[in-house]
């Protein structure tokens, strides 16, 4: 012993000795590691709206993160990729499954004689869609029992009193109404208990009083309209319930006889006030889901009590104000979402107690007050979800931030996609080059129809104007390049936002009006030559500024009347109003449609019509002319002009008017074709109506080639030699079938008819189709014609003279 002794002296000395120096060096190694990770946090500080890579100092835009490309090197970019905080959304594949395990049962049926159409393996009986219209007798020592999809509708007392064996039991999908009190008595090993997709309707109080060991119970897809906190004595231990898609409108103390509840699931059901007793005694609660009710209030200390909670989910209700300390005591809640609520506004500090938050879900809010400090608390919150791209910049610091994109724009650009960048800058400078062009033209052209020249000039103001809205969405989406998620909201909201989209309303719906406005005016010319009235001067211009002012009101009253339609020409980068998904207001909702669907629809209605009746009249009386041959030829050249201006119109106007039909119908529309619509597919018509208006018409084309041939002729008079100086005097609508081959630059352009010699004068009456018969003008017609010979050539004249514009 004392050997012994003397032995172990130096030995506790020496331990003693080595673990002080141990915890030298353990803090040693704890402070240079702290100071290693201070620095390496240090060092992997990102901007903001970026996340470092591991411990590496590369730090990578919040759009790369699980976007399945190992852009860190380390795939600590991929990491994280689900949102798996809170409990898992996933426990439905254990609703109703028996499990069996092969290796620890045998395969021997071991309850004797089973009922027909059951199969039996060791101790556990599976009954499942075996016709039952009661409980099968079987052995005792059962300890399984699954009776899912028969005819069960009663419970009977003391139904299951001798199994007292029984640990699970399903009786899912039955037609099970009525549960006596005193149906589950004896069960006191039962540990699973399924009743879902039956239609119970009430539950008595003391029914579970004998399960002492049930730990789930799952009551979904019934109809129970009421419970008590009596209804549930006797359920020790139980750690998770299901209510969900039942009728319950009111909780009290519901945890009040389960002390040891860790899951609670009231989806679906129809509760409309939570009180500050409605969950008194769930002390132990770590999942409570209160989805798709229609909850309206919650009293601000109804989760006092709920400190270990770690997911709230109140998403799909009505809550319309969250009460101001309603997180507070919930410092361990991990996941919270309040989607789809008709929140009005967000205090600033909702959120500062949820320290352990690590995933946010706020979609459906607008969030009207938004601002960094919301979320800056929130230091551990690593799932952030928007209703809208751009909120994302109030929270850089979250690494994984929803949506990412609304199709048209991203964290980076305005303009999302390379393809729509290159579009905006091609369709704005085709659009502001032809407009531009055919308006220099037409004020080039002195001898033209002047009332027709001002509403083509008209006209391409109006295609101008969305040539200088796409240069406009062009230029600020360079300035934003590479960071447009820092302004993204502010742009929106901004009042050169809200005047670029006023400036694109302006321009669609008075091009709109406009070609309706010509297409009437060519059809009535056509169809009723002889009951049309020339438009004058006073009344052209009449019309064109009522155009005007209408557009006008249209265009810019959302912005004098910011009340009833709040932001609405701001729902996206492009600061145009297609509303493709639900619009802000009730107002701007109608007012698009009526729009959209009313105006517009209504004006394409009118121009594909117009056009299909002049080609039937044409048509028809073309073929009483002897020329047949010239009419086959006329005609098929005013059918391809009709179809170019129909197609331009349809392929402008059908995919808005269909995308506007779905968003009423509700349907989900991928923001990526509202940005092909907006950018490319509405701009049609601005780009292509200086073509198919002007610079394809014949009368323009001859017009250019007579400015040639003067030019040619001008040239040897320079130099000295005689030429002549054929007049300018071409009207819009000349007849020029059987003359244009006499139209050679330096030969004068001479016509004859077979009705009656036309000769061209300068319009002084400043109407659309001056045309005279030797020296007379008349007043009345679309088109005089000295009417001497047979009613067929008359006919076939007038048409000849009537369709030349339009080919």
């Amino acid at each position: 012993m004392p050997q012994m002794f003397s032995f172990n002296i130096p030995f506790y000395t020496n331990l003693k000795w080595a673990q002080a120096t141990m915890r030298v060096l353990l803090a040693l190694v704890l402070a240079y590691g702290v100071s290693a990770v201070n620095i390496t946090e240090e060092k992997a500080t990102c901007p903001l709206g970026y996340f470092p890579c591991g411990n590496l100092t590369l730090c990578l835009p919040q759009l790369l993160h699980c976007n399945g490309i190992d852009d860190c090197g380390n795939q600590a970019d991929e990491e994280n990729c689900g949102d798996n905080n809170g409990w898992p959304h996933l426990f439905d594949k254990y609703f109703g499954m028996p499990s069996y395990n092969t290796r620890t049962r045998s395969n021997i049926c071991l309850l004797g004689v089973v009922p027909e159409l059951c199969q039996c393996r060791d101790l556990e009986l599976d009954c499942d869609s075996a016709q039952l219209t009661d409980i099968p007798v079987v052995a005792v020592n059962v300890t399984m029992m699954s009776l899912q999809r028969n005819k069960l509708q009663r419970l009977k007392e003391n139904t299951f009193f001798k199994y007292q064996s029984l640990q699970k039991l399903y009786l899912q999908y039955n037609r099970i109404q009525d549960v006596s009190p005193d149906a589950f008595r004896g069960l006191y090993n039962l540990t699973r208990l399924y009743l879902s997709n039956n239609k119970i309707s009430i539950l008595m109080p003391g029914v579970f009083q004998d399960l002492h060991k049930l730990e789930w119970l799952i009551l979904e897809n019934n109809k129970i309209h009421h419970i008590s906190p009596m209804t549930f004595s006797g359920l020790n231990s139980l750690v998770l319930l299901v209510l969900l898609n039942n009728s319950l409108t009111k909780l009290d103390d519901i945890c009040r006889e389960m002390p040891r509840l860790n899951w609670l699931d009231l989806e679906g059901n129809l509760i409309e006030t939570i009180g500050n007793v409605s969950f008194c005694s769930c002390n132990m609660l770590t999942v409570l889901v209160l989805q798709q009710n229609k909850i309206s209030h919650i009293h601000e200390q109804a989760f006092s009590v709920l400190q270990k909670l770690g997911e709230l989910d109140l998403s799909n209700n009505r809550l319309v104000a969250i009460p101001p300390n309603l997180f507070v005591l919930l410092g361990d809640l991990l996941q919270l979402n309040i989607s789809y609520n008709p929140i009005v506004e967000l205090q600033v500090n909702h959120f500062d107690n949820l320290y352990k938050l690590k995933s946010l879900s706020i979609e459906g809010i607008e969030i009207g007050n938004i601002q960094r400090r919301m979320f800056e608390p929130l230091k551990y919150l690593t799932h952030i979800y928007f209703k809208k791209f751009q909120y994302c910049g109030y929270a850089p610091h979250v690494r994984s931030c929803k949506p990412n994109t609304d199709g048209i724009s991203s964290f980076e650009d305005l303009l999302a996609n390379i393809v729509l960048r290159v579009f905006v800058w091609v369709v704005s400078a085709t659009t502001c080059f032809g407009n531009i062009f055919v308006i220099c033209m037409r004020s080039y052209i002195r001898s033209e129809n002047k009332l027709h020249a001002m509403c083509i000039i008209s006209l391409c103001c109006a295609d101008g104007l969305m040539g200088i809205y796409l240069f406009m969405i062009g230029a600020y989406d360079l300035k934003y390049r590479g960071e447009y998620n820092r302004h993204a909201q502010a742009w929106m909201d901004s009042s050169q936002c809200q005047v670029i989209g006023s400036l694109a309303m302006l321009s669609t719906e008075v091009s709109v009006l406009l070609l309706t406005y010509l297409t009437l005016e060519k059809y009535i010319c056509i169809v009723y030559p002889f009951q049309y009235l020339t438009p004058g001067w006073r009344r052209t211009v009449t019309i064109l500024l009522g155009i005007w002012v209408f557009g006008f009101i249209v265009a810019f009253l959302p912005l004098v009347c910011k009340g009833l339609f709040r932001n609405f020409y701001g729902t996206n980068g492009v600061c145009f109003p297609l509303h493709s998904e639900q619009p802000e207001t009730l107002w701007a909702h109608v007012y698009s449609i009526v729009i959209f669907l009313g105006l517009n629809l209504v004006a394409f209605l009118i121009i594909v019509l117009s056009y299909a009746s002049m080609f039937y009249n044409i048509q028809r009386t073309g073929t009483q002319t002897t020329k047949y041959s010239n009419h086959i030829k006329k005609e098929v050249t005013i059918a391809k002009r009709f179809f170019s201006i129909v197609v331009t119109d349809s392929l402008c106007w059908i995919p808005i008017f269909i995308l506007k039909i779905l968003s009423l119908l509700q349907v989900e529309i991928p923001g990526t074709i509202s940005s092909w619509v907006v950018i490319f597919i509405l701009p049609i018509n601005s780009a292509l109506n200086p073509i198919l208006y002007t610079l394809t018409t014949r009368p323009f084309k001859e017009t250019i080639l007579q400015v040639w041939a003067n030019y040619r002729q001008r040239r040897p008079l320079l130099s000295g030699h005689h030429a002549h100086h054929p007049s300018l005097t071409w009207q819009e609508m000349w007849p020029l079938q059987e003359n244009s081959k006499d139209l050679t630059p330096g030969n004068p352009l001479k016509m004859t008819s077979p009705v009656a010699k036309l000769t061209p004068v300068e319009n002084t009456n400043e109407s659309y189709n001056d045309i005279t018969v030797g020296s007379q003008q008349q007043p009345k017609q679309c088109t005089v014609l000295s009417v001497c010979s047979e009613k067929r050539n008359v006919l076939h004249t007038l048409t000849h003279v009537q369709t030349n514009e339009l080919i």
